[in-house]
C-alpha cells in the first residue's frame, strides 16, 4: 500500500512539474488536494490508521524486548516513548497535520 501511495504521490508531482497549462492548473491541483484533505472522512481515516499504527509499535516494541532484554537501542526505545506519549496527547497536531483525537 505505501508503494502505491508513494507512486501515486509521485505520479501526480510529475503531472504538475511538467504540465503546460500553467500557474492556473497548478493552483487547481492545490485546491483540489486542499479540499480532500479537509475532508473529514480522510481525516478521520488519516486518525484512525495513525492510532492504529502507533498501537502495533507499542505491542512489536514490547514483544521484541521481552525476546531481546536490555539490547534494544535506546534510540529505539526513546522513538517509541515518543510515539506513545503523542498518542495519549488528545488533541495535538501529529506530524501530518490531523488532530490526534
Amino acid at each position: 500500500m505505501r508503494y502505491r501511495l508513494t507512486f501515486i504521490a509521485g505520479l501526480a508531482l510529475g503531472y504538475v512539474l511538467g504540465t503546460r497549462a500553467g500557474r492556473e492548473r497548478y493552483e487547481q491541483l492545490k485546491k483540489s488536494a486542499r479540499q480532500f484533505a479537509q475532508n473529514p472522512a480522510v481525516r478521520n481515516s488519516a486518525e484512525s490508521a495513525a492510532q492504529s499504527g502507533r498501537e502495533f509499535a507499542g505491542k512489536a516494541y514490547h514483544a521484541v524486548s521481552d525476546k531481546v532484554g536490555e539490547k534494544v537501542p535506546a534510540s529505539v526505545a526513546e522513538r517509541v516513548r515518543s510515539l506513545r506519549e503523542r498518542g495519549q496527547g488528545q488533541g495535538t497536531e501529529d506530524d501530518w497535520g490531523t488532530s490526534n483525537t
